[in-house]
């Protein structure tokens, strides 16, 4: 199997596993973003995992407290320009769980 299609199974494996959270959810769901799957609430993305990182859309303070303490970045689709509200996260898997929940929390206003 070709490096590119293993990572892309990875990455599918991994959002899989975090899409699990929200099973009883029925306004999220999966779609496409930059060739990724991810998660979506109301047609809205706000999960991914791209290239093995976790992406999450989330308030720019919270994505500043990530940089800070879990070594997170912002995210950059792969044209140059990071996208603002965006962070990309590699380590810590621990948090992904929980932080997409965050980031669908933030992506509905705030609304539960």
């Amino acid at each position: 199997m070709p490096a590119t299609s293993q990572c892309a199974d990875a990455a599918s494996d991994q959002l899989a596993h975090i899409a699990t959270a929200f099973a009883g959810d029925a306004s999220v769901t999966q779609g496409k973003m930059f060739g990724s799957t991810a998660l979506k609430v109301n047609g809205k993305v706000f999960a991914m995992v791209v290239k093995g990182k976790f992406v999450a859309k989330l308030p720019t303070t919270r994505i500043a407290v990530l940089m800070r303490e879990a070594g997170a970045e912002s995210f950059d689709p792969g044209h140059g320009k990071l996208m603002k509200e965006w962070v990309a996260l590699g380590s810590h898997r621990d948090l992904w769980t929980s932080l997409a929940r965050e980031a669908r929390q933030f992506v509905l206003g705030g609304k539960s």
